[in-house]
């Protein structure tokens, strides 16, 4: 009989075993039209989850903070000072507590969009992901400064992921409908179909092809129109004063993604300093501290609290004094680190929308305040910074291009928006070199740098590849006697082991035949590689190094560096093969062949 905590974690992984009918899978992987109709309905899903979610983070506003129906948060000019603090201070004790509780039953780290995409194949958990996106919920609902966005895209592709597997879809369509969910999310996040689908080619897929195309464009059409008809409040970011263009602005917007870049990269090595520096706290009460912080910063202005959703409808048209859009930027960007840095849920996207504006305004009006013959346009350079910060932090240059082209409906305005996304993100490649995701990745030791397939690398493993049946040969036995057993032609490489059956080294046939060779030496004294041996689970790229490294054609597999058992042997030239066999079959799939 199953413990009651073996009962639910069994409870917890059910959902993973669902398969459609049979024949009804056949016809889904038999057609591609069929992964366009997956797609469209991933699309409709992504879109209830946004209206869900956004919904629900304004229920906890209006019952715990007491904002009136129809307002946001953030948006509020005051608030009142007890609420502002012991809300998330609460909010964040009970928080820390859950996902303590939480880590019994789910001890490992849930998968993203981009981590699933590159590494599994498109795999990730439902029930993981309606965790994370109920963490993002409470987080935001109790005041924590941190974007709904991650909520969104982890929901969606999390169910695009089961659905997908549920139909055993092919690694690559897998991906594709991982995609659609995450390009759902965020058009109906932002209002912005376009937006959405280039989020989910550069940021989820991380390519674009033919094959992609139609259905993470439909899913991203469809995602915005559900979100717009169930909850029409949640979207957007509002479309923000414009006036005239100058040749003038688009060169002034490159010092706009200069800065931004600058401002990026700090606010997310912020995070990672953040989450050093609260090691001594134990887990479950950083966010309460966190929270704590947050609340003092809120008694300033209401508006570096949530995501920010209220804020940025106001960022480029309040008439606030320098001094105090300064202040606001300073507060909402410390808000976001410690928000995240002390164990909240959520993301930095809407965060860095909010900033960006601030930070552009700021740009125009200090820029103006030195030299006043150039009279900048603050209105316009609030929008430049959005895109130009946010593509920063996030990655994705077209994303951000293309939601400010819907959001304002100007081209030549998003002309200047692209010239600083461009700057922005090439020194944050050049000097940085993560976004805020992989930047996280990286500090927990992955090397991804991207939503790009990876992981068939990590899967075409030494043991994938070796031959197991490898002929060895005792150390001791004697040059003539090995001549007799493996005569020239029999093989190319023997593997040599010791007394205990060990590694002990490769002999090559040729070289123990050569004439001038003592047929009395035992074969220990012409043993090649001694000390270098690959082991079963290295990957295909760590393999084809190692030989490199070692100038060798082959080398015997072990079991460990320790107990030096033999388990097979892989020459270079099969490894190569094997590395390039995978390599073309990924180029047919990124160019739909």
């Amino acid at each position: 009989m199953l413990s009651p905590s073996k009962r639910a974690w069994s409870h917890w992984r059910l959902p993973s075993t669902f398969e459609v009918p049979r024949a009804l899978r056949a016809i889904v992987r038999a057609r591609e039209s069929s992964l366009l109709v997956l797609g469209a309905g991933i699309g409709a899903l992504a879109g209830l989850v946004v209206a869900a979610m956004s919904l629900a983070v304004a229920g906890l506003h209006t019952l715990l903070f007491r904002v009136p129906p129809g307002q946001r948060l953030s948006a509020l000019a005051a608030i009142d000072p007890y609420l502002a603090v012991t809300i998330p201070v609460l909010g964040g004790l009970a928080f820390g507590l859950a996902v303590a509780a939480l880590g019994r039953w789910r001890p490992l780290r849930e998968v993203d969009p981009i981590e699933a995409n590159a590494l599994h194949g498109g795999r990730m958990s439902l029930i993981g992901s309606l965790n994370v996106a109920l963490q993002t919920v409470w987080s935001s609902g109790v005041g924590a400064s941190v974007g709904l966005e991650a909520g969104y895209t982890q929901l969606a592709s999390g169910i695009a992921s089961w659905f997908g597997r549920a139909f055993r879809l092919r690694r690559s369509d897998l991906r594709i409908l991982v995609g659609c969910g995450a390009a759902g999310a965020i058009a109906g996040a932002f209002g912005a179909p376009l937006g959405g689908a280039f989020y989910g080619f550069e940021l989820v897929i991380a390519s674009y092809s033919v094959s992609s195309l139609a259905p993470v464009g439909l899913a991203a059409l469809v995602g915005y129109l559900v979100a717009n008809a169930v909850d029409p409040t949640a979207l957007g970011i509002g479309t923000l004063y414009v006036s005239h263009i100058t040749a003038r602005d688009l060169a002034i917007a490159s010092a706009v993604g200069l800065s931004a870049a600058i401002a990026g990269i700090a606010i997310m090595r912020g995070v990672a300093l953040c989450e050093k520096l609260m090691n001594w706290l134990p887990a479950w009460l950083r966010p309460a501290l966190g929270g704590l912080v947050v609340g003092s910063f809120a008694l300033v202005s209401p508006q570096i609290l949530s995501s920010g959703h209220g804020a940025i409808h106001l960022a480029a048209v309040f008439e606030r004094p320098l001094r105090e859009v300064a202040l606001l930027f300073l507060l909402k960007a410390l808000a976001s680190v410690l928000s995240l840095g002390t164990g909240f849920r959520g993301g930095l996207f809407f965060s860095s929308l909010l900033l960006g504006a601030l930070g552009g305004r700021l740009f125009a009006d200090a820029l103006s305040s030195f030299w006043p013959a150039l009279a900048l346009d603050a209105h316009i350079y609030a929008i430049i910074g959005m895109g130009a910060l946010s593509v920063s932090v996030i990655g994705g240059p077209l994303t951000m291009t293309f939601i400010a082209l819907e959001t304002t409906g100007d081209l030549w305005l998003t002309t200047a928006v692209l010239i600083a996304v461009i700057v922005s993100a090439q020194v944050t490649r050049e000097t940085f070199g993560y976004s805020f995701a992989t930047w996280r990745f990286h500090l927990r030791g992955e090397s991804i740098r991207s939503a790009a397939d990876v992981g068939w690398i990590r899967e075409l493993t030494v043991r994938r590849m070796m031959r197991a049946d490898v002929r060895t040969v005792a150390a001791h036995t004697t040059v003539a006697r090995f001549r007799i057993v493996f005569p020239l032609g029999s093989a190319t490489q023997v593997v040599a082991v010791d007394e205990d059956k060990n590694y002990a080294g490769i002999v090559q046939v040729a070289e123990a035949h050569t004439p001038e060779l003592d047929q009395s030496i035992p074969i220990r004294d012409i043993l090649h590689h001694r000390d270098t041996a690959l082991l079963p689970t290295m990957t295909v790229k760590e393999a084809i190094a190692l030989f490199d490294k070692a100038e060798a054609e082959a080398l015997a597999v072990i079991t460990s560096f320790e107990s030096r058992r033999v388990i097979g042997l892989l020459s270079e030239t099969h490894a190569l093969r094997r590395y390039s066999d995978e390599l073309e079959l990924q180029r047919k799939e990124l160019i739909s062949e």
